[in-house]
């Protein structure tokens, strides 16, 4: 199958470096790369939450303005129980 890449020069320039480096034809690397991705039966894992927290909050605030208090400096405290 003929197939036609638009790429930018750097991008060609790094194909052939890699083809010049392994004695292949650039055709070769492109093959090699394509052969690596995954099929549609290959199923790509999934990560999983590593940390989920549910749970209520009498502050009346949203989680939606939880960078509004980033940037008033929530947080920024933290040394006051290092002390302790």
């Amino acid at each position: 199958m003929v197939v036609t890449l638009d790429l930018s020069e750097e991008g060609m320039a790094r194909l052939r470096a890699e083809a010049v480096r392994r004695q292949i034809s650039v055709d070769a690397v492109i093959e090699e790369w394509a052969a690596s991705l995954p099929t549609r039966k290959q199923s790509v894992k999934r990560q999983h939450p590593r940390l989920v927290a549910t749970g209520t909050a009498s502050s009346g605030r949203r989680a939606s303005e939880s960078d509004d208090m980033l940037a008033e400096g929530f947080g920024d405290n933290r040394s006051q129980w290092l002390k302790a």
